[in-house]
């Protein structure tokens, strides 16, 4: 193991397939990582990544005792790797958003009194009143989630308390579920974690508030006044709040880590636990979003992170505390249709390469001569809507467009919902905004070319292959840091700067501003013909 600076800082992603560890010297240098994969290291639980679908195909859910084991095997391999864990200063981590973790009674005296000579597996197997933790990818709830809307007053009042709207896999809406259809199980129910928390009580050795950030997932904080909603409480379950006890700032001192790693694994009884927070956040600090920033992941789905200040909830897209700045917000937009649409459209233009693609795109201009297309091959999230609708100039809807014009109007539609729906969340285009872009399709510059000309902004690319574990890091050193007044990007100033990819054509925005307003109209008629 290389050495590093006089400390070290520990991040722990517990995702849905894995869990990963990984260090940090006070250089912000990586200098150690490890993983244990689910599905591959712990075949005894049976899971298909990560997960476990029962036969209702709406039901998805994930053993409790299966994350506690990963977390086992996670620190005998960073053992076994020689790591010296006593020149860990502090550590956080992140766990899958939404998940929810049901700890019975008498649960947290186990964790304050475990024993070093027993496996955390072994000493938590009877520690837990629902045995399988319902996961973000649970779509069972429903009823649940019209009955919220209904007592908060409908949809668009509950996004304006809580940042979203009621979704399935929202932890209030799974929690309404169990204690509806496991009654007794609520009522053994001591202490209600998300997968964050669940994973910091476990290092405390004692129950960790549940943070702003990932608490704003799950359809219960009023994110403004960060304390739980009772509107939204008492629609879910009796004597909830109790049982989630009171939020925390992202950034804070949870307490010193549990004697029973210093005495098994070898960390320093100083070492601090700062707080858990969910992927997505986490994956904004290692992203290192400042504000006025953009951060576009181009996937399999195309995600959208937004730091934003005055945020404006709608029903589609997500507000969430934001976690490296007090009183600051994030966005989250998923549109589903994303690399494959892209990929679909470059095979059927004739084109068998990327470099096809690009050549195609580069044969028409900026603002496609006013062809705007819809490419939604599945049912889109944003906006609700199917199939491909084709506009010209003049609005008319057409059945087909050269395989040229084809070509550029996907890669400009994709781009241009992602302006229209930032700016309904109250994101602003200004001076000194950057969009930073990762994801497979971050190495087409033509298409960072488009991204920036919509954005009007610089385009940079960013490696954030492990950006919610690396987040977690930074985090575990800006939270001691934070007590003395420092900044998140003080903090972290030190790491790599994102590289410079493309920067916006001269005329970008007075061709693009006009078409984000048409774009957003000819949606409407996309929306109520699908």
């Amino acid at each position: 193991m290389a050495a590093g600076g006089d400390w070290w800082y520990l991040g722990v992603d517990l995702s849905t397939q894995q869990v990963k560890g990984m260090v940090i010297d006070d250089n912000l240098n990586v200098i150690h990582e490890t993983n244990v994969k689910f599905d591959d290291d712990l075949p005894e639980f049976g899971t298909q990544n990560g997960v476990q679908v029962q036969s209702d195909k709406l039901t998805i859910t994930t053993p409790v005792l299966l994350w506690v084991k990963a977390l086992d095997l996670l620190l005998e391999r960073m053992k076994a790797a020689n790591l010296d864990f006593s020149k860990l200063k502090s550590l956080s981590g992140s766990g899958q958003q939404h998940g929810s973790v049901y700890w019975k009674e008498g649960a947290n005296q186990t964790l304050k009194n475990m024993t070093a000579d027993r496996s955390l597996h072994q000493i938590l197997e009877s520690s837990f009143s629902v045995k399988d933790s319902p996961v973000w990818m649970d779509s069972s709830t429903t009823e649940e989630c019209r009955q919220l809307e209904k007592c908060a007053g409908g949809p668009q009042k509950l996004a304006d308390i809580t940042g979203s709207r009621a979704y399935e896999r929202f932890t209030g809406n799974q929690i309404a579920k169990i204690n509806k259809k496991y009654p007794e199980e609520y009522k053994k129910t001591e202490r209600i974690s998300l997968v964050s928390s669940f994973v910091a009580s476990i290092f405390l050795g004692n129950y960790a508030a549940i943070d702003y950030s990932d608490g704003s997932g799950m359809n219960l904080m009023d994110i403004r006044a960060h304390e739980w909603s009772q509107q939204c409480l008492n629609a879910c379950a009796p004597g909830l709040k109790e049982k989630l006890g009171d939020p925390l700032p992202s950034h804070s001192i949870l307490g010193s880590i549990s004697p029973y790693f210093v005495k098994r694994f070898g960390f320093s009884s100083e070492c601090k636990v700062i707080a858990f927070t969910g992927d997505n956040p986490a994956s904004l600090a290692g992203m290192r979003l400042q504000q006025g920033d953009i951060a576009v992941s181009l996937g399999t789905s195309d995600t959208v992170f937004l730091w934003i200040e005055d945020p404006r909830p709608t029903l589609q897209g997500h507000i969430f505390c934001n976690p490296v700045k007090s009183n600051a917000y994030m966005a989250l937009i998923c549109f589903k249709n994303g690399s494959l649409t892209r990929e679909r459209i470059r095979d059927e233009s004739g084109s068998v390469s990327w470099d096809g693609f690009t050549k195609a795109m580069k044969a028409t201009s900026p603002g496609n001569d006013g062809n705007l297309g819809f490419y939604f091959d599945v049912m889109e999230i944003t906006p609700s809507a199917i199939g491909v609708h084709r506009f010209n100039g003049q609005n008319c809807k057409v059945s087909e467009f050269s395989k040229e014009i084809e070509v550029r109007a996907v890669v400009e539609s994709q781009a241009l919902a992602k302006r229209a729906y930032a700016e309904k969340l109250g994101y602003k285009v200004l001076k000194g905004t950057r969009v930073l872009a990762t994801g497979g399709a971050s190495t087409n510059l033509d298409i960072l070319q488009v991204l920036a000309d919509v954005f009007n902004a610089p385009v940079y690319t960013i490696d954030t292959a492990n950006s919610a574990c690396l987040g977690c890091a930074y985090r575990a050193k800006h939270g001691l840091e934070a007590v003395l007044g420092q900044s998140f990007a003080n903090s972290v100033k030190m790491a790599a700067s994102p590289k410079l990819a493309v920067n916006p054509i001269c005329e970008a925005d007075k061709i693009y501003c006009p078409i984000v307003a048409r774009y957003q109209e000819l949606e409407k008629l996309v929306r109520n013909r699908s």
